[in-house]
């Protein structure tokens, strides 16, 4: 006769869609096979273990194609097949697509920034760490619980702190990690509060359950299903950069290694508004009308102030170029944020927050190919100022020319056509969302933008001081630099792509 607890069991045995999860599973286990292999390999061969950690990222991203042909879900409730805590559907995996290939052209860079920096960073725990971030980045916009969103959330941040602060002895590098570890923590502890608010109103950890039963939630939980609504966007305001939460980005950009701050730059941001997309738009739709408003005025002032800052930087301060594009993405998350501002306006919250992926990968393809040319240039030029750019096409044509598109993209002008359009489609989500206001907002910000961008584009191609500086590029390097090319002058060439990729890329 059976026991009453094995069919008990029995209903909490979950099948696994191994091929689902493989690509965060891949880039955490050649994060643990690197660890283990780093005892082992002599020091004169450490270089294995990059092109190692390459070759995993390149895998990773690749396990992704099996999965276009249709939605697939796993780790679901065994009395509610379509109540899943993971979730590998369009959006999921352009998002994994943006963080696993930002992830791969960090690892790029990194491999001649680790050989350059001639032990100062250990190279298996940089590899290790690098990878373990990746996984949970990729992990946290297949997330469709909120306790396996704040896991995710926090895989891919905590290995971030120790990565921005690995060189030993180097106080500006330590200094940028404890400014971003202390605002993560923050952050993560308000979100924490906010889901636990989310869980005693509503019973449930479940992004759709959530959307169902907050519209019902007891009236003497109300106040409480309120609470932790607001905490919650707090806390995702602190990951996405978003003003008044942005006080950590420059100075962890400048102390973080030049990949690491290319890492950060691109998946951090995918990380963050993934997450915060996830949150809004499925788990708490019918409070569209409290998250609306703060997001539209959260964007306005992150897009002001990111602007003002770039502005606000001196050519011959000492890492300039590096500030420059810390403050650059500060505003560039103002123009991600509208969007996503705009669905709760919008009655095709789908068609807004495509804009917002769509703005996502061409950010995320020509900020990388800008960070890959100045690691280029930091090569020689140690303070790496924007002063230091000067006439940096009679040294390196191409890089120069590259560098100029990446600008330009990121200005929204021709040639940089895929830039234009991203910036088209996020100014008519709010025109069509009736956020007339932010419409116009961002309008001045793109003409804010353009002094700096130009300015720095037209230094490229100024007569050098003294005789140019031959920059010789290392094989790693030059894939990046010419990856992000490729993939912004091909996007360039047909940015509908973009568009109608994203589509169809939600829920």
């Amino acid at each position: 006769m059976s026991s009453p607890a094995q069919p008990l069991a029995a209903s909490l045995v979950q099948s696994v869609d191994w091929l689902a999860i493989a690509p965060p599973t891949i880039a955490a286990v050649v994060g643990l096979v690197v660890l283990v292999a780093d005892l082992f390999v002599a020091e004169n061969r450490k270089t294995l273990l990059g092109w190692t950690s390459v070759a995993g990222l390149a895998a990773a991203t690749l396990m992704l194609l099996p999965l276009l042909d249709g939605d697939r879900s796993t780790f679901c409730l065994t009395g509610d097949a379509t109540v899943c805590s993971y979730t590998a559907d369009r959006f999921t995996l352009v998002i994994q697509f943006l963080v696993l290939g930002g992830a791969l052209l960090a690892a790029l860079l990194s491999v001649t920034a680790l050989k350059d920096a001639r032990k100062e960073l250990p190279e298996g725990e940089y590899w290790f760490l690098l990878l373990s971030s990746a996984a949970g980045a990729a992990l946290l916009p297949a997330s469709r619980d909120l306790a396996t969103l704040i896991v995710a959330l926090e895989v891919a941040s905590l290995p971030a702190f120790a990565l921005v602060g690995l060189r030993s002895g180097d106080r500006k590098s330590s200094e940028a990690a404890l400014k971003f570890f202390l605002s993560s923590v923050t952050a993560t502890a308000v979100s924490l509060m906010g889901i636990s608010f989310l869980y005693a109103s509503t019973g449930t950890l479940y992004l759709t359950q959530v959307a169902d039963r907050i519209q019902n939630v007891d009236g003497q939980l109300h106040t409480l299903a309120q609470t932790g609504v607001v905490l919650t966007l707090v806390g995702f305001a602190f990951k996405t950069a978003a003003v008044p939460f942005h006080f950590w980005v420059p100075d962890t950009y400048v102390g973080a290694p030049l990949p690491i701050a290319a890492y950060l730059s691109v998946i951090g941001k995918a990380v963050g508004f993934s997450g915060l997309i996830l949150v809004t738009v499925v788990a708490l739709p019918s409070y569209a009308d409290a998250w609306g408003p703060a997001l539209a005025v959260l964007a306005a002032l992150t897009m002001t102030v990111g602007n003002v800052g770039a502005l606000r930087q001196q050519a011959t301060r000492a890492y300039s170029a590096v500030r420059l594009l810390a403050w650059s993405s500060v505003g560039q998350a103002g123009y991600l944020l509208v969007p996503i501002a705009a669905a709760a306006y919008s009655g095709d919250a789908e068609k807004s927050i495509g804009s917002t992926v769509a703005y996502a990968l061409m950010y995320g393809a020509v900020n990388l190919g800008a960070f890959a040319v100045a690691a280029l240039v930091g090569r020689t030029k140690s303070l790496n100022r924007v002063s230091d750019y000067r006439g940096l096409y009679a040294s390196s044509p191409l890089s120069a020319l590259l560098l100029a598109f990446f600008l330009l993209c990121l200005a929204g002008l021709p040639p940089g056509i895929i830039g234009l359009f991203a910036k088209v489609t996020v100014f008519s989500a709010a025109v069509d969302a009736g956020l007339g206001w932010l419409a116009v907002i961002m309008a001045v910000n793109v003409v804010i933008a353009l002094f700096y961008y130009l300015q720095w584009t037209a230094l490229l191609f100024r007569a050098p001081e003294g005789e140019p500086e031959k920059h010789r590029v290392p094989a790693p390097l030059t894939a990046a630099i010419a990856l992000t090319g490729v993939l912004g002058i091909a996007l360039s060439g047909a940015p509908q792509l973009v568009l109608r990729f994203t589509d169809t890329a939600l829920f």
